[in-house]
């Protein structure tokens, strides 16, 4: 009974059919298949498209017009270098900007020369008794750059000992230089005063207001009224 129901069961299956005139090939992956697929678009690792700011993207696009431009193959790594040399300088640029607002110069000062190289005279290139140095005052005070104002008060007591052939001027001298020069005692220690307030003032960079020139501008006239008693 158990053999006959086992019998039964052979006879029920279904055979499967074998397919003998297939013949199984092995497929070889071609060598050149990686250079094939190289490129932004086959890197998964750097973040396109919506994922990607709009920072990155420009500046990847920078890039790959550079690289188009000059015949440069960048490669993904490369460019990815690249991208994080610029945020690198340009956290540097933020960097040194704060700490330029936060010692009190003025923003605009930063991408500028001094307010000595724009306006101030040259003057190698003329000699002081040639120099309106009085119009050029004139023209700082209105402006209310006291500090430039007080440069060309101080320049004119020079132009004034020249013209008296106290000192003999010229512009690559130091008020050292002028300052021995002068034989009066009285004179030379009057200048010598106020040379080291001009010198505090405008190479110091110390930044003066209307009541503080008022000041300094007392000493340079005690000085430039001294000046005419004598000659050199």
């Amino acid at each position: 009974m158990v053999w006959a129901s086992f019998s039964s069961a052979q006879n029920d299956s279904i055979p499967i059919p074998v397919d003998k005139t297939s013949v199984l090939t092995e497929r070889i992956i071609d060598g050149e298949l990686s250079k094939k697929y190289t490129g932004e678009e086959f890197n998964y690792e750097i973040k396109t498209g919506e994922s990607s700011n709009l920072l990155a993207r420009f500046i990847r696009w920078v890039l790959n017009g550079l690289g188009e431009t000059f015949g440069l193959d960048i490669s993904p790594q490369t460019l990815l270098i690249l991208e994080y040399i610029i945020y690198a300088l340009m956290g540097i640029l933020v960097i040194y900007l704060l700490v330029r607002v936060f010692i009190n110069e003025k923003f605009t000062a930063i991408f500028s020369k001094k307010a000595k190289s724009i306006v101030d005279v040259d003057l190698s290139e003329h000699h002081i008794e040639a120099i309106d140095l009085d119009a050029l005052m004139n023209a700082a005070l209105k402006q209310k750059d006291y500090r430039l104002a007080v440069r060309y008060q101080f320049l004119r007591i020079l132009k004034l000992l020249s013209q008296k052939h106290i000192i003999e001027w010229h512009f690559d001298k130091t008020n050292v230089d002028y300052t021995k020069e002068i034989k009066e005692v009285r004179l030379q220690t009057a200048f010598q005063k106020a040379s080291y307030l001009y010198e505090n003032i405008w190479y110091g960079e110390q930044p003066i207001d209307e009541q503080a020139y008022a000041k300094t501008t007392s000493r340079f006239d005690t000085l430039n009224l001294l000046i005419p008693k004598y000659d050199g």
